[in-house]
């Protein structure tokens, strides 16, 4: 049994890049894997929809360019969770074929274990019927009326089909949409390492240097993990890893600051200790499992919604700032209007930058109001043509929109481009948030086996 295992998380996605020194300077001590998560649903449901990465190629290539002939040369694992950004089929066949441009390249041959966590909609249907799905993150109850038009549909799965991939002995191991922890936990749980200790330090080490100070999303950390404690470290020299930092990371994306959840169970920190470790490391120990009562995944899909057109413009009429809102008002009025017996399908929205973009009507305007404010107006149609007429119309309603105590004629608004109106493409929103209950259900994650480098499946 290994007493010991050394890990190096790349960076906190794929794509982002790291310091060619802190792969180097990893690479000095002994690893047993390196793993990078390429996925979230942080940017939003389009990706998965679309199919498309939030992370361009040319990003991800470099990043993979640099660590695979590494790995390869060690023969240590390389693990990608997540792939292209949402995880889906599209996504990760996206990245193989980069791993395959690589291989031609750097005249590399290797064998890539690839696991898809796509879900069949035939499945779904019988579990929504079953009553296996309930609503997760605030999601409402689910509709089986958007089933065939999901796009996408995935499982976001945790250590299982991971450790299965890694069994079968491939060089480098390509997820589906997966647990962020996961990537990082599959290795040593198959070692017969503590689950809980095991996730942690995977919770930690899933955002690369971003538990360390300055933080760096962009950047590397080692892992190493024992059978009592675990320990982090960044290997690029101007960053440190302090008790503070390490646990305020354990709290990331969490609404429980003593605990947080996977597939697994309850990962318990209410014991957890935080000890410097050296001058840039920190040692954390005491935290454990509490095993799932009832075994769930989390399901994600996108349904498409309509097509996006936008304007941005500034403000500068201290009067006109301060009747936002008798000027949003009226241009709904206008362009409903000008809409009759056109459309009526759309949706019209006002984002006051300076005002109150982010925090909507949950505080008071700023006292005094601004001197400038960013206006950005966006339209959603069934259509791109009903999208954009929506928005023209917005758009010139608002510019010579009257509004209390106006006394020029000019235009309200300044428009920094030209032409103002700019195709936002297609709009996907989450259908699929939900918590599957797995009791007694045999999932089959499909393990496909690629010879990169060559022409076959093996």
């Amino acid at each position: 049994m290994k007493e010991e295992i050394r890990y190096l998380s790349l960076c906190g996605l794929l794509g982002y890049g790291y310091a060619p020194e802190s792969l180097a300077n990893a690479l000095a001590e002994p690893l047993d894997f390196i793993g990078v998560d390429a996925g979230s649903t942080d940017p939003g449901p389009y990706y998965l929809g679309s199919g498309k990465g939030f992370v361009k190629r040319l990003q991800v290539k470099r990043d993979l360019a640099l660590a695979l002939p590494e790995a390869l040369s060690r023969k240590i694992p390389l693990i990608i969770g997540s792939a292209g950004g949402a995880g889906a089929r599209p996504h990760v066949d996206a990245t193989l074929e980069v791993l395959q441009e690589i291989a031609a390249e750097k005249k590399l041959r290797f064998t890539v274990a690839v696991v898809y966590s796509d879900l069949d909609v035939g499945q779904l249907r019988q579990w929504a019927a079953q009553g296996r799905l309930t609503p997760c993150g605030g999601a409402p109850e689910f509709d089986p009326a958007c089933l065939d038009q999901l796009a996408h549909p995935v499982a976001q799965f945790g250590t299982e089909p991971i450790i299965r991939a890694l069994q079968s002995g491939a060089d480098v191991i390509l997820s589906g949409r997966c647990c962020d922890t996961a990537i990082f936990a599959s290795y040593p749980i198959m070692h017969g390492f503590p689950a809980g200790l095991a996730l942690h330090a995977a919770k930690i080490a899933e955002c690369g240097a971003l538990c360390a100070r300055p933080v760096g999303a962009n950047d590397s950390l080692i892992v190493t993990l024992r059978h009592d404690a675990m320990t982090v470290r960044p290997p690029n020299p101007i960053r440190a890893c302090t008790p503070d930092s390490v646990a305020a990371h354990s709290l990331y994306e969490q609404p429980d600051p003593e605990c947080f959840f996977e597939p697994e169970g309850m990962i318990d920190m209410r014991q957890a200790e935080f000890l410097s470790a050296g001058e840039r490391g920190v040692t954390v120990r005491g935290t454990t499992l509490a095993p799932a009562a009832k075994p769930t995944l989390k399901l994600e899909g996108a349904v498409r919604r309509g097509w996006r057109t936008i304007t941005i413009a500034g403000v500068r009429d201290p009067v006109a700032i301060a009747n936002l809102d008798a000027i949003e008002s009226g241009v709904r009025a206008a362009v409903a209007t000008s809409m009759a017996g056109v459309s009526s399908d759309y949706s019209l929205r006002f984002l006051r930058y300076g005002v109150d973009a982010v925090s909507g009507g949950l505080e008071a305007p700023p006292e005094p109001l601004p001197r400038e404010a960013g206006l950005l107006i966006e339209a959603i149609g069934p259509t791109q043509e009903i999208a954009d007429t929506v928005l023209s119309l917005a758009r010139s309603s608002a510019l010579h929109q009257a509004f209390p105590n106006r006394k020029a004629t000019a235009g309200n608004l300044a428009f920094p481009f030209s032409p103002s109106d700019f195709h936002g493409g297609e709009v996907f929103e989450f259908a699929l948030y939900h918590l599957l209950d797995t009791t007694g259900l045999e999932l089959d994650f499909p393990l496909v086996l690629k010879e990169v480098g060559g022409h076959a499946d093996l």
